[in-house]
């Protein structure tokens, strides 16, 4: 059963935000490419952990904090027996492991190029993790696993004796975790995933986001599947003429709203502001429509403004 679900973190959110609306320097790109990638290998692992049988818990995208250090969880699985800590990891292309020197090396055209050794993180958040757990008195064996899930990945010299599960090895391993009908979940477990999912931090301490200002940042509706400045009014609908895809005006000037509210808390939510900031591209009558709808209003005519 899944516990909690994951969702893009609001430090990706600024970036995707942004990265439509403005030209973000080459290594902001990257930065956001690698958020982007790693996200998508974090949710194709989670559809696998949904076609899971037998008695389980699911507790995905878990940012913890332990004597003042915090520490991330990309899944969680709680079986009657044991946690399953998995560290997920999308690589692309071929990668060599020195068991010699426990280094990890991407096999690039050039030369081999050195990369942090994903068992490095591993540790380092199964160890926190098993400390947390015994401050809140749960007491359960915790596994431990990297996983890559990327079908295009390969590992050479990779260790028998490491904790890695490789793509063709995933599907085989969550079977494994299904355990026996005679063994059931009980009170001690849904209290675990309770108090971890009551300890996550929503909000990332470490958010490193460019620089920007509103007179910066393109106006006008984007996309919320390709993230792009694409979209136009049909009518009751809009519809983003790169990828198609088709939301109600309702949806997109609340998201929208949605999205001003974040890059830009201290400016005040106006009929005017809002419509400013979807380019023009809903008439000021709709959009006070769905405020007046969703929000409050507060002060007098001229200078009213919603919460």
């Amino acid at each position: 059963m899944l516990v909690k679900s994951r969702t893009r973190s609001t430090e990706m959110q600024f970036y995707l935000a942004l990265g439509a609306r403005m030209t973000l320097l080459e290594q902001e790109k990257q930065y956001l490419w690698n958020m982007e990638k790693g996200y998508e290998g974090e949710c194709m692992f989670d559809v696998m952990t949904e076609k899971m049988d037998g008695d389980h818990l699911v507790v995905n995208d878990l940012l913890l904090k332990h004597n003042n250090t915090t520490f991330q969880i990309d899944s969680l699985i709680i079986t009657p027996r044991n946690a399953y800590l998995f560290e997920v990891k999308n690589f692309e292309g071929d990668y060599i492991y020195d068991a010699s020197s426990d280094h990890m090396y991407f096999k690039s055209h050039s030369k081999p190029v050195e990369i942090t050794n994903p068992l490095t993180q591993l540790n380092r958040c199964n160890s926190l993790l098993r400390q947390l757990l015994n401050n809140y008195g749960f007491n359960i064996p915790i596994l431990a696993s990297v996983v890559f899930i990327n079908s295009e990945f390969t590992l050479y010299q990779s260790p028998p004796d490491k904790p890695f599960i490789h793509p063709t090895q995933i599907n085989r391993y969550l079977k494994g975790l299904q355990t026996d009908a005679s063994f059931k979940l009980n009170s001690m477990h849904a209290s675990l995933a309770e108090k971890l999912t009551s300890l996550h931090i929503a909000d990332s301490p470490f958010k490193n986001l460019p620089e920007y200002s509103y007179d910066q940042v393109r106006k006008g509706l984007v996309c919320a599947s390709c993230v792009s400045l694409s979209v136009f009014v049909e009518g009751r609908s809009a519809r983003c003429v790169r990828c198609q895809s088709v939301e109600t005006l309702e949806e997109v000037v609340l998201r929208h709203v949605g999205e001003f509210r974040m890059l830009f808390p201290d400016r005040k939510i106006t009929t005017s502001g809002i419509f400013d900031w979807c380019g023009m591209g809903v008439t000021e009558k709709v959009i006070r429509r769905i405020l007046d709808k969703h929000f409050s209003i507060q002060g007098g005519r001229r200078w009213s403004y919603y919460v």
